[in-house]
């Protein structure tokens, strides 16, 4: 019962790792630079968060499978094979996750003051500066309810998981696909536990983010 949780918390730590750097970073380029074809790559973005888990699954298969184009290139150059490894579940949560944390970076980008950001530059600071001093420090609530949202939706990833890693006990079986395989073999116990175990970290996930951005709201209400 213990590997699955183990699994799936590692899983979602590396997922959000991975999603909150790409997050950050194209929610940054397509809200303060201008790029072409803008609407096309933010459809792109959150296309994930649209499609059902098992259709991002199965394009994700198509792309790390042994003939796929980066699966074969991985497996012909480094002798590395993606499918039905720890690493699968990894990229699959990580793609699922990722538009959580687009759109929340994305959003808390949008709320920053741009005077502020165009003070900073008229006093000489370069772009990386402006966003490490004034742009990301301000956008901070918004950036760690994405952090937050993005391990909950990874940590409960299924649909693209089983696709992609399948349900190997010990090597690629996370929580909800722990979950699907109790209740198929009839193991109503363990799932149950599982199911609490699922419950409970996502309740306490959301209910510390609610508890975080009230306090936060507070003191800025009373410095005010």
């Amino acid at each position: 019962m213990f590997e699955p949780i183990i699994l799936s918390i590692r899983v979602a730590l590396l997922a959000t790792v991975i999603a909150f750097f790409l997050g950050v970073f194209f929610a940054y380029l397509l809200t303060k630079r201008r790029v072409p074809g803008k609407n096309i790559w933010e459809t792109i973005l959150i296309l994930p968060m649209i499609l059902p888990p098992s259709i991002v699954g199965y394009l994700l298969l198509k792309l790390f499978g042994k003939r796929g184009p980066i699966g074969a290139f991985l497996l012909d150059t480094f002798g590395v094979q993606v499918v039905f490894t720890w690493i699968a579940c990894v990229i699959a949560a990580s793609v699922v996750a990722l538009p959580l944390m687009y759109q929340n970076a994305k959003g808390a980008f949008q709320s920053v003051d741009p005077s502020l950001e165009l003070a900073a530059r008229t006093l000489g600071s370069s772009p990386f500066k402006v966003f490490r001093t004034v742009t990301f420090p301000l956008s901070g609530p918004g950036i760690v309810s994405g952090i937050v949202l993005t391990f909950a939706r990874a940590l409960g990833e299924f649909g693209a998981t089983l696709m992609l890693a399948g349900n190997i006990p010990g090597r690629t079986q996370t929580i909800p696909t722990a979950i699907y395989y109790s209740v198929v073999t009839g193991k109503e116990d363990e799932a149950m536990n599982l199911v609490i175990v699922m419950v409970f970290f996502s309740f306490a996930l959301v209910f510390g983010l609610n508890m975080w951005l009230k306090k936060k709201n507070h003191r800025e209400n009373i410095q005010r």
